[in-house]
């Protein structure tokens, strides 16, 4: 049996605020690829590459459910999400250690 993992819908930004979402279960690896740009398409197409909005799920499922929710969303309803959590549009993956955990478990 494996063990429980967690998955994360997130969303990541350029300095120009174009938006990306989607959904991972190793948060650290996908956001280190958006930042080196080593996967061809949007993301690196458009420097878009800081977390600007996490949300931790315990099911897959669920959490694929909640990133076809967000995509469907007018671009006004998701930056609402955001800056209802993250005002300014800091990059969440620069915070120091203790302030991430609580980031990410909200």
């Amino acid at each position: 049996m494996n063990p429980p993992s967690t998955y994360f819908v997130y969303i990541i930004a350029s300095r120009s605020r174009n938006l990306y979402t989607g959904v991972t279960n190793h948060l650290e690896r996908r956001l280190a690829e958006h930042k080196t740009g080593s996967i061809p398409g949007f993301t690196r197409r458009y420097r878009i590459h800081r977390l600007v909005y996490c949300e931790p799920f315990g099911d897959i499922r669920s959490a694929i459910a909640r990133e076809k929710q967000i995509k469907s969303w007018s671009r006004a309803k998701r930056i609402a999400l955001i800056e209802a959590q993250n005002p300014i549009w800091a990059d969440l993956a620069e915070e120091p250690a203790s302030a991430k955990s609580r980031s990410l478990a909200r």
